[in-house]
């Protein structure tokens, strides 16, 4: 086989995929009008002016070549003999552009590669790797022309185990908790008897079907109002944030649960973002959180007020169980039942007591009411007209019961009433006299 046929095999063949992905990017120009190996290996060929015989490209001074193409052609060779594979080694001098790619170096103990990420694959990189972090870049290789360097076109990066996720995720956590989002004293008490859930999840999910389930077996009086969403992938943060919100703004809610089933990291880890714990945090309503299995835990179980290690268990956590109810309305029934019963026993002594002691003061009031009116009686007694009249005395009163008390309320004639100890007697005036008046001046008969 010619030096121009084995040129031809491994020649430059226009863009790149990358470039043809992005062609605006500034620091990877597309490939457009880079000369096509057929063009280079076949149309170019000239004859030499001295003896005639055709003389491939770049073999004279009078065939050179311009950079470009020998740099087009370089990256054609190098992208058409490598596929993609894993490189690894450790990061080094790491910047991501305003426009969203990353360029960085990848280096061992003797050498180094330059590495660039566009923007869509760097989106999906769930942090910045650290300086020094040990990475495996998976990728295709291809050379910058402008510079003649060539590079790793990197489209997955991953460190060892899950260092890149959990870096992502303590710093996350770290901002979060220094504003005071994942301090348990935050946590609020669930509603004891909720009568409307919201449900923040997948509608084709499984996590759906679970909590609706348990809600309805336990409390079928509850409404259950669904705020749909995805819950992985590009721009599922986004579309829980804004599932969030609208079920928050019902005023019915009492309770909201956010809710996945289980899956991988990746598949997770929009429940890690700092913009769905910030709408979590600032839910104003308590929120519950069951996402994957029970070993998963994410960012959004730190700033929520409960964890639910499920989805069963969320709905088992949020609602009481009307079994339950029965056998606490039982008890609470026999219980009031006995502590009434109670009271009315006391009452019942007290009462007792009291009419014991209301008996003992009467009976005392009464003997000292007794003391005192004897007291008064005799004063009275001593005082009484009839004391006057058992010593001899006499009381003369008219017809209308009006006691005479003087000489000029005595008419000759007039019949009147003397009173004494033991009865009245009738008597008539016959005559009167004066106050010094012997017997025969004044004398009163009976008749």
């Amino acid at each position: 086989m010619s030096e121009i046929s084995q040129f031809s095999l491994f020649g430059a063949g226009g863009l790149a995929p990358e470039d043809a992905e992005h062609p605006g990017d500034a620091e990877h120009p597309g490939a457009a009008g880079e000369l096509p190996v057929g063009d280079l290996a076949e149309g170019a060929l000239e004859p030499n002016g001295r003896s005639g015989e055709v003389v491939a490209p770049g073999r004279s001074a009078e065939t050179a070549l311009p950079v470009s193409e020998v740099n087009a052609a370089v990256r054609g060779v190098l992208e058409a003999s490598f596929a993609p594979l894993w490189v690894v080694g450790e990061v080094a001098n790491w910047r991501r552009v305003s426009s969203g790619q990353c360029y960085f170096s990848l280096r061992d103990e003797s050498a180094q590669i330059s590495c660039v990420i566009w923007r869509s694959d760097a989106a999906r990189l769930p942090t910045d790797p650290e300086e020094g972090m040990e990475v495996c870049a998976y990728g295709g290789l291809s050379l910058y022309e402008a510079r003649g360097q060539y590079q790793l076109i990197v489209q997955k990066l991953e460190a060892k185990g899950e260092g890149l996720w959990k870096l992502a995720f303590e710093r996350t956590r770290r901002r979060l908790e220094a504003e005071g989002l994942t301090d348990p004293a935050r946590r609020r008490q669930l509603p004891a008897l909720p009568r409307r859930v919201g449900i923040v999840t997948s509608r084709e999910g499984a996590a759906l079907h679970d909590v609706v389930s348990v809600i309805r077996r336990r409390a079928p009086w509850t409404h259950i109002l669904l705020s749909a969403c995805r819950v992985q992938g590009e721009g599922a943060a986004r579309e829980i944030c804004a599932a969030l919100d609208a079920v928050c703004q019902h005023p019915e809610v009492d309770v909201v649960v956010l809710t996945r089933g289980g899956g991988s990291v990746e598949d997770l880890w929009c429940f890690n973002e700092e913009v769905v714990a910030r709408a979590v945090a600032g839910c104003p309503v308590p929120i519950v959180t069951a996402v994957g299995h029970e070993v998963d835990v994410t960012i959004v179980d730190l700033v929520a007020d409960l964890r639910a290690p499920t989805p069963s268990v969320a709905g088992e956590l949020i609602v009481p169980d009307v079994a339950d109810l029965r056998v606490a309305v039982r008890r609470g029934s026999s219980a009031l039942a006995a502590a009434l019963r109670s009271r009315a026993l006391r009452a019942e002594e007290r009462a007792s007591r009291a009419s014991e002691r209301m008996s003992d003061g009467v009976v005392r009031f009464v003997e000292r009411c007794g003391v005192w009116l004897d007291g008064l009686g005799g004063r009275l007694e001593t005082l009484s007209p009839l004391s006057t009249l058992e010593r001899g005395y006499a009381v003369p009163s008219d017809a209308e019961g009006r006691v005479l008390r003087r000489l000029e309320m005595f008419e000759p004639g007039d019949p009147f009433r003397l009173r004494v100890v033991d009865g009245e007697v009738a008597a008539r005036v016959e005559a009167t006299g004066g106050p010094a008046a012997g017997p025969e001046q004044g004398r009163e008969t009976s008749s």
